[in-house]
């Protein structure tokens, strides 16, 4: 039988409560989503012909982590008498008393007008860290069905107006965000004055730990082997400091990161970046690693980062990471920084291509003429308009990123990676440099490539 965990429990109280609205915030996998979506069904079931929301920035991830995964657990494990028909064309559950559960992603504009043309007596914003405020005002004004509930009191039922709710959970972003303003701070996100109804914001922390007889077995020692950083947010479920010039903040990265590898566009073009480092094939310890990125345009518009393989070696091993890379790809083109190195960094390359029988790689030299925060800005832009998406996770080149700032590189080593990164993606879009004439590339279909997309 279903038991409820003893953060769960507590969570369960204050999404009940007197507050209209309540977040969840903390680590990854420690039960927010799960609790919500209970939450919802509970609300559904009490209260007929009631009319329930859980949105999310896309549409594909509510569909693959929610309608597809986390809402039939819960209606298994914690209603399992209970009738429902999952709508999937619509998405949107009907049960048998009559009361509807819709999900959407507000990337989804036809879809989004269709959900917010309805009024609702509960809605739930999904991973709310990569929703605007906007947003999240926009879907307060749908917050208006007035249904009746019924309820036991002792042996009694009784019927009474069901209070309306908004719900949020999170894996929380920086200080800056309107989430951590409102529900931490108790301020208005746009003024930063107080609430008038500081008591209408409840919040709760849920870490993974408190989730832990849910839990794959070795898990947690997975977080525990992240960085500093990605243990901060995905271990121990805190807010990290806000800082005002970061170039690629996490929220971004995490609004457009793609989770479904099977649903991408074909590619158009495929580049493999290098930064290398100077490192000898004898003496490397103490050297930097050679940051190398492969990233794909798509016939979308839209740059991806499809694999990281950045390497600490010596040319002998690094020049065959990246034939191997351009070959399981079917890349167009090698990409490499030459302020280290010069024609040096070519002749690696095309030498380790000759040493495994292949034909010599086309090859872009670029030079560092300017500041990495410099050619780092118009990427920036890029890959906070969604422009340049994350196929999948790559922690060590996002812990690079956020250390990127417009007063400069603030990680500790060198940010190889990233400058591989920009690199990539100044190729892939050359309005961001100075354009050249390249031929007309086929489009390659993802079936022909070897790599994985997660990178």
């Amino acid at each position: 039988m279903f038991q409820l965990t003893a953060d769960q429990v507590r969570a369960n109280a204050l999404l009940a409560g007197g507050a209209m609205h309540t977040m969840l915030f903390g680590g990854s996998r420690s039960g927010k989503t799960f609790l919500i979506c209970r939450g919802l069904s509970v609300r559904a079931l009490k209260a007929p012909q009631s009319r329930h929301a859980m949105l999310r920035h896309r549409l594909g991830h509510i569909k693959q982590s929610v309608v597809q995964d986390t809402f039939p657990k819960v209606m298994k494990l914690c209603f399992p008498k209970v009738e429902y028909e999952l709508h999937l064309a619509d998405l949107f559950v009907t049960f048998e008393n009559g009361s509807e559960l819709w999900f959407g992603g507000l990337d989804d504009k036809e879809r989004v007008e269709k959900i917010l043309g309805n009024e609702y007596a509960t809605v739930a914003l999904n991973e709310c860290s990569q929703i605007s405020w906007a947003a999240r005002n926009m879907a307060l004004t749908r917050l208006a069905q007035q249904v009746t509930e019924r309820i036991m009191v002792g042996d009694q039922l009784i019927e009474r107006q069901l209070p309306l709710r908004m719900w949020y959970d999170e894996n929380p972003p920086d200080k800056a965000h309107w989430s951590y303003r409102a529900f931490i701070q108790k301020i208005d996100p746009e003024t930063k004055k107080p609430l008038p109804n500081p008591n209408a914001y409840a919040a709760l922390q849920m870490n993974p730990g408190g989730n832990v007889e849910n839990l794959a077995a070795g898990y947690i020692d997975s977080l525990k082997g992240m960085s500093a950083r990605m243990q901060k947010r995905f271990l121990l479920g805190e807010f990290k400091d806000a800082n005002p010039g970061a170039l690629f903040p996490s929220e971004h990265i995490d609004k457009w990161r793609e989770l479904d590898s099977t649903d991408l566009p074909d590619m158009q073009r495929i580049v493999v970046a290098v930064d290398p480092s100077g490192a000898d094939d004898d003496d490397n310890i103490e050297n930097d690693a050679i940051g190398v990125i492969v990233a794909g345009l798509g016939v979308d518009g839209n740059g991806y980062v499809l694999e990281d393989l950045t390497v600490k070696g010596g040319p002998g091993l690094w020049g065959k990471v990246v034939s191997n890379a351009y070959e399981r790809w079917g890349a167009d083109k090698v990409v490499a920084e030459v302020n280290f190195g010069g024609a040096m960094v070519k002749q690696v390359i095309q030498a380790a291509r000759k040493d495994q029988g292949l034909l010599p790689v086309p090859f872009r030299a670029v030079t560092a003429s300017r500041g990495k925060v410099v050619r780092a800005e118009p990427v920036s832009a890029l890959t906070e308009t969604g422009r340049i998406r994350f196929v999948g996770y790559f922690h060590a080149l996002e812990d690079e990123l956020s250390a990127m700032t417009t007063h400069g590189y603030m990680g500790e080593d060198s940010p190889n990676r990233a400058d591989a990164f920009v690199w990539a993606f100044a190729e892939l879009f050359p309005a961001l440099t100075v354009a050249e004439k390249t031929e007309s590339k086929p489009v390659r279909r993802r079936e022909a490539v070897v790599g994985g997309w997660m990178g």
